[in-house]
């Protein structure tokens, strides 16, 4: 019995270090009056200059439709003549390492009921850098600038590490509702 608790533990850890988590941060103009911004359209997409999985018609695709139901949402309406606000968005791949560290194993572990002592992984080993391990790091960054002063007044970025190309596409609409919910509206 003690043995399957402890497969089922390293099972439910393992399922969630894997679910690659997005990061969402957010800065804007704090003295603006988003309430203002009735209409808006789009700004052609910012070209990142670095290797990109998403600057493709479908991830395109992806981007502008979660993104005109989100903004639809909040109340705005889409307008290419005289809008309130514009929206562009940048998409940017970057290539990054981390040390990859040996496993740790020591004295302790857990007894029969969580209490006790024996071999096994436990507290007071040591583990120590092996080498590097390379990974590539998305960001989706959306901007609204003021059509009238021609300034960035919000900006928010969905950041995530990426495992597939494919899924990371897929899984576009779920972070641009995760960055319009950075949104400042004043009501």
């Amino acid at each position: 019995m003690k043995t399957v608790k402890y497969i089922f533990l390293l099972g439910v850890v393992a399922i969630l270090a894997s679910c690659a988590s997005v990061q969402y941060n957010t800065t804007r103009v704090q003295q603006q009056d988003f309430s203002q911004y009735r209409t808006y359209s789009w700004l052609p997409p910012v070209d990142s200059l670095s290797k990109n999985y998403l600057n493709n018609d479908i991830a395109k695709s992806n981007i502008l439709h979660a993104a005109n139901q989100e903004l639809a949402a909040l109340g705005m309406q889409y307008g290419n003549e005289n809008p309130d606000i514009l929206f562009r968005y940048i998409t940017i791949v970057n290539n990054k390492s981390r040390m990859v560290y040996s496993p740790s194993y020591g004295w302790g572990g857990w007894g029969p009921w969580g209490m006790g002592w024996g071999w096994g992984m436990g507290y007071g080993g040591y583990s120590y850098p092996v080498g590097h391990e390379k990974y590539r790091y998305a960001h989706l960054i959306i901007e609204a600038v003021d059509r009238r002063t021609n300034s960035v007044v919000w900006q928010a970025r969905g950041s995530s590490e990426v495992k597939s190309p494919e899924k990371t596409i897929n899984k576009l609409p779920e972070i641009v509702k995760g960055i319009f919910k950075q949104y400042p509206l004043n009501k």
